[in-house]
């Protein structure tokens, strides 16, 4: 069984996270918002009464390497409430900027809070994304009916991840997400890497990259009139 997981929203938490991925040679894709990184680190938002912060553009590189990146728009508004050039902006200007800066294709996308509808679709279709992420954790079969409605099987802190795991057998593919900063107390992080451990431990099972998933698509141009070298390879 493939098992693939991603994670949202370059937070410094993904520090420790991708430690404990390198730990346990685990696969990953993080999905970024490149409008929203600043020279230095800076403050998102409150969870659970504890400050997000957001990575330093200038150290999202090393953090990351050695994974997957994928897109997650621009700067995260819902993406169902904006105009055609406001969608392809939020679109087609993040991703170009994360293959600057990582220097490797950008064919994945994770719809910010979840919300998309057959206009978005048709747009991520024609920049030349090949899947997008819901957030409606179900089981289901692979290969998805549509990959741009790609359900993950559960988030990773889900209390029946261990049910939901095996369930997947069936299908030959396991697939979680969720965010770092979610591990607020140092027994979440503790619990996390047991579950790495596993799950990399487990003879039967294999990490995977999302992209690895699904065919690429031809390469395309984006309506600001610059090429697309994201499948130049």
């Amino acid at each position: 069984m493939k098992i693939v997981q991603c994670w949202d929203d370059g937070v410094v938490a993904d520090i420790r996270l991708c430690e404990i991925l390198r730990k346990y040679q685990a696969k990953a894709s993080f999905n970024l918002n490149a409008g929203l990184h600043q020279q230095h680190r800076s403050h998102g938002w409150q969870y659970q009464h504890t400050w997000v912060e957001r990575l330093a553009q200038n150290e999202l590189r090393q953090v990351y390497e050695g994974f997957t990146i994928a897109n997650h728009s621009l700067t995260h508004p819902d993406l169902t409430h904006l105009s055609h050039p406001e969608l392809d902006q939020q679109i087609w200007d993040n991703r170009h900027r994360l293959q600057d800066w990582f220097d490797q294709p950008v064919s994945g996308f994770a719809y910010p809070f979840g919300g998309w509808n057959e206009h978005i679709i048709h747009r991520l279709q024609v920049s030349g994304h090949i899947y997008a992420r819901t957030t409606l954790n179900e089981p289901w079969t692979f290969p998805p009916a549509n990959p741009f409605t790609f359900n993950p099987t559960c988030h990773f802190m889900d209390e029946q991840f261990w049910d939901h795991f095996n369930s997947a057998k069936s299908t030959g593919l396991f697939y979680f997400w969720g965010h770092s900063y979610e591990m607020v107390e140092e027994q979440h992080w503790r619990q996390f890497e047991g579950k790495m451990q596993i799950l990399s431990e487990d003879n039967s099972c294999q990490w995977a990259d999302l992209p690895e998933l699904f065919e690429k698509p031809a390469q395309y141009q984006d309506p600001m009139g610059q090429a697309d070298l994201a499948l130049s390879e």
